[in-house]
């Protein structure tokens, strides 16, 4: 199994997410970096930052990778898509420039690999030229709308029926994406990610973050899982540093099954982190300390 290099704490845990899921991938097709890098249109160096966090990877990345794995394309896609729309809402700028440089590298390989095999075809000896994009003109005619139409002429219709088009197809998109990333971590379903509602009101507290604090525990048996009260999430990503009502969960269910994560306090800390990890060990999980949906089963067991 892989030592993995803990992730930048200022990542995002939609990217955290994805990338998790991608390094459980290399570990278990087996495949090594430069095994990757021959399969694939990226090189060694490239996956070493994809899967360390460093830079997101591209979307046809992660669809290699579903590939060569045999994993679910679709959803990793999905996760893809949520992840980097976090990655460029952080850094709107430095993600666009990820996205062109990894869009240049695997550009750069296919059309080394095109010369190499030579012309396919009479069509192929001409080459379209690439129009270069013109500088912005200071006062740019088109920026002149007239006020109205001349007379016995009709406005066109057509960019304004496809731009509508256009729109909706986005729309559509967007949603198709919400959705299967609710189906691919759980969230949206019946109890999922739920905190305990105060009594009498159905409105769920708000976590008291108070140094030195410790939450009881009660864990019982519900329907077959394990609950202490506190959250009913099975797909939570819990890292360092993270707190509220699904770490105190965690905690009490790591004294259930016998290791201790420290103070109750609803803080991921070190010891909440080896707790977890040892957990892992004994499941056959990967030990990276990220409580997620497996290392829930394995909780409420």
């Amino acid at each position: 199994m892989s030592r993995w290099k803990g992730l930048p704490e200022s990542l995002d845990h939609r990217v955290r997410y994805l990338i998790v899921q991608l390094r459980r991938l290399k570990d278990h097709s087996g495949l090594s970096l430069a095994a990757l890098a021959a399969r694939t249109s990226y090189s060694k160096s490239s996956w070493e930052r994809y899967l360390n966090g460093k830079k997101l990877p591209p979307r046809e990345a992660v669809e290699a990778l579903a590939r060569i794995c045999e994993a679910d394309t679709t959803r990793l896609l999905a996760l893809h898509e949520v992840a980097a729309q976090a990655w460029h809402a952080e850094r709107p700028q430095a993600g666009a420039e990820a996205d062109a440089e990894a869009g240049a590298e695997a550009g750069a390989e296919r059309d080394e690999a095109a010369v190499a095999a030579g012309p396919v075809g009479p069509a192929a000896t001409a080459v379209p030229a690439i129009p270069s994009v013109p500088a912005e003109p200071s006062a740019p005619a088109a920026r002149d709308v007239p006020a109205a139409a001349p007379a016995g002429r009709q406005v066109p219709l057509r960019p304004l029926v496809l731009g509508a088009l256009a729109v909706l197809v986005m729309a559509g998109a967007a949603l198709l994406v919400a959705r299967l990333w609710e189906d691919a971590s759980g969230i949206g379903s019946s109890g999922a990610d739920a905190v305990p509602a105060v009594s009498g009101t159905g409105a769920a507290p708000t976590f008291p973050h108070r140094p030195g604090e410790a939450f009881p525990c009660s864990v019982r048996r519900q329907s077959g899982a394990l609950y202490a009260g506190h959250s009913h999430t099975g797909t939570a990503i819990l890292d360092r540093g993270a707190t509220g009502w699904d770490v105190v969960e965690a905690q009490c269910l790591l004294h259930r099954q016998g290791y201790d994560p420290g103070v109750v306090d609803g803080i991921v800390g070190g010891k909440t982190l080896r707790a977890v990890k040892r957990l892992q060990a004994r499941a056959g999980l990967p030990t990276d300390g990220i409580v997620g949906p497996d290392t829930w089963k394995v909780l409420r067991r």
